[in-house]
């Protein structure tokens, strides 16, 4: 691998042991797939803050770095916490929780990292450049920078990318070369995919299939404002299989500019969603439903305010979270959504999210229209979830009871 003379002294230890350890991390990775050399990043997301699932001996290793002296040498940012750093005690997180959580934070903030907390970087001020090499950790982040915004980076671990924001740097293979983004599954799409449910269930059924490859979509249309849209698709890509760039013909930034299907690639049709519904759905009963989550990846700010415009004058039966970003819950609460939300009983959840939360013991049966949710939820928690179209989720909220005839019917509209 060839390093610059500044990449050689880091490695060597001029620039302190853990800037040393972090280069020795990004060189190793840089060996095993092959890379000839590194490459400068704009800005880095780092996952692996929840307490959840870092536990004491996360705490104990980020500690050790930041007492090394490792600071962020790029602007990086947090993936969701493990709560509501602010409103922890009303949402029934334990106070030992809550401590250990603040612990983890304040350790990433002393590294000189931004306490963001969100998934959706790009909707509060960070959107990289396009061609700009990142080093994001977060799996619909990382699609969404690739195949939305036009810039490179491979879906990187919560080391990596800590080591990637301490040196500043990351190893020049993958989605960061060229030739390995072209498209090897041109997927033609010949149904009705609308709503941002229909795009998550797409999402769900494409990764399946796709795995790590990168697909190519011809046949769809968007809405004037479909990065909600857009972020949905990718994240259930990213989690039934390991999609992390997709095109869409005319649409998104590369294939509006280049032909970006391989010379050689495999043909599929897709002409219906239900099985897509079905296979999502883990709530096969009329159950009730005690928690309806929205915010998967984190909510916009037009999806908080749908959220308000239907719990105007309404009051909920089940508990309802829509999880976001604490800069997109501050825009919301001065536009007046935060409270006509829970006037009707729900909360808007900043910092955090249903899948990186400790909720095992506090909800049984879920209900939610994001893919990546309905796909992680059951593993992670062993909580049923019923995924469906937002008008099935209306009237859960109203109800509290999952339509069962949507289950066994598909796609409902």
């Amino acid at each position: 691998m060839q390093l610059t003379l500044e990449e050689r002294a880091m490695l060597e230890g001029n620039h302190g042991p853990a800037t040393q350890r972090a280069m020795e991390i990004v060189v190793a990775l840089g060996n095993i797939y092959g890379a000839e050399s590194l490459v400068p990043v704009e800005s880095v997301q780092v996952a692996g803050v929840s307490y959840k699932n870092l536990g004491e001996a996360g705490l104990d290793f980020l500690n050790q770095w930041a007492v090394d002296g490792a600071r962020a040498r790029v602007p990086t940012f947090l993936n969701p916490a493990g709560l509501d750093l602010l409103q922890w005690q009303d949402l029934g997180f334990s106070p030992e929780f809550a401590h250990k959580q603040q612990q983890v934070i304040d350790t990433f903030v002393r590294m000189g990292i931004e306490a963001t907390c969100t998934c959706t970087p790009y909707l509060v001020g960070h959107v990289p450049s396009p061609n700009a090499h990142l080093a994001w950790a977060e799996s619909s982040a990382v699609s969404f920078a690739n195949s939305v915004l036009g810039a490179r980076t491979n879906r990187e671990g919560g080391p990596s990318a800590l080591a990637s924001a301490i040196t500043g740097r990351t190893a020049n293979y993958g989605l960061h070369l060229e030739e390995n983004r072209k498209a090897t599954l041109r997927v033609q799409i010949e149904c009705i995919v609308d709503e941002i449910s229909d795009w998550a269930a797409l999402g769900h059924l494409v990764g399946k299939v796709a795995r790590n490859r990168i697909p190519y979509f011809t046949g769809l249309t968007l809405p004037d404002s479909h990065w909600d849209h857009l972020k949905a698709l990718g994240a259930a890509m990213a989690a039934s299989g390991a999609v992390a760039l997709y095109h869409i013909e005319g649409m998104t930034p590369e294939a509006q500019m280049n032909d970006m299907l391989a010379s050689t690639y495999e043909d599929w049709t897709i002409t219906e969603l239900e099985n897509a519904y079905e296979a999502l759905n883990q709530e096969h009963s009329s159950k009730d439903i005690d928690i309806v989550w929205l915010g998967c990846p984190h909510a916009s700010v037009e999806e908080i305010e749908r959220l308000a415009r239907f719990a105007k004058g309404r009051s909920f039966v089940p508990t309802v979270w829509i999880t976001t970003s604490r800069q997109a819950r501050e825009r919301a609460l001065e536009e007046g959504y935060v409270k006509s939300i829970e006037d009707a009983g729900g909360k808007v959840v900043a910092d955090t999210c249903a899948v990186v939360a400790p909720i095992s013991d506090r909800f049984h049966h879920m209900a939610t229209l994001s893919g990546k949710g309905a796909h992680y939820i059951p593993s992670y928690h062993n909580i049923p979830t019923f995924f469906g179209t937002w008008e099935q989720l209306e009237h859960i909220m109203l109800t509290g009871k999952s339509p069962i005839e949507a289950i066994t019917s598909g796609q409902a509209k």
